[in-house]
């Protein structure tokens, strides 16, 4: 399949948050990327519902919400009433994945395991068959801005190898530091969902940006 591109409006203007939603709307993108960070799992606080029940009312594309919280179990029905299409909880944070997976599952929602840059994809051989997607953190999460950690590059190659020699469906997504030099790489390499935020929202013209990240080549 054609890779996506998930804009992260973790580097959006709030202050005008639904005209940069309405840009995205305009564009190619493919899906909203909405960062949630608890202050306690990550070292810093993005939103929460209000806010994503906003974007969910103005946006015309599916809302792919990533949980940098604890307990992720505690909220997965409540981010399902605020519009979530895909959720994806951390590994490090769940003492009960396929139960969480599951969860999602049962709600509707599509269900994303997502990795920090130091954990190890092996560690996914036994819940790979149950998840829709594989989040691979490209930079410590908490933080837009950073640079990519290019070590990612053999968890990428791994985690693609893994996911073929099962012949299963899961996508694998990339999230932190991606740009327009990179972008051809990762795809090359196998991923499926681009996601990109300080790269399209500091750009002059965002929607040319997101234009190129879908089509690298």
């Amino acid at each position: 399949m054609n890779h996506l591109v998930s804009p992260s409006i973790l580097s959006a203007d709030f202050g005008s948050l639904e005209k940069d939603i309405k840009m995205l709307n305009d564009s190619v993108a493919d899906w909203i990327h909405c960062d949630i960070m608890d202050g306690v799992f990550v070292p810093n606080i993005s939103f929460g519902f209000p806010v994503v029940e906003f974007v969910k009312k103005v946006s015309a594309k599916p809302l792919d919400v990533h949980l940098m919280t604890v307990d992720p179990d505690r909220y997965i029905n409540r981010w399902h009433e605020a519009g979530a299409d895909m959720l994806t909880v951390h590994y490090e944070a769940c003492v009960h994945l396929h139960r969480t997976v599951t969860e999602i599952q049962s709600l509707g929602m599509k269900a994303g395991v997502a990795l920090n840059p130091h954990t190890p994809v092996s560690l996914l051989d036994n819940i790979l068959p149950y998840v829709d997607m594989i989040l691979i953190m490209t930079v410590n999460p908490g933080f837009g801005g950073q640079l990519f950690i290019v070590e990612c590059y053999n968890k990428i190659a791994e985690l693609r190898k893994m996911i073929d020699s099962k012949g299963i469906e899961v996508m694998i997504q990339v999230d932190g530091g991606v740009d327009l030099n990179n972008a051809p790489e990762l795809v090359n390499a196998g991923v499926n969902v681009l996601v990109a935020g300080h790269t399209i929202f500091s750009s002059a013209q965002p929607a040319e940006t997101i234009r190129q990240l879908k089509h690298p080549f």
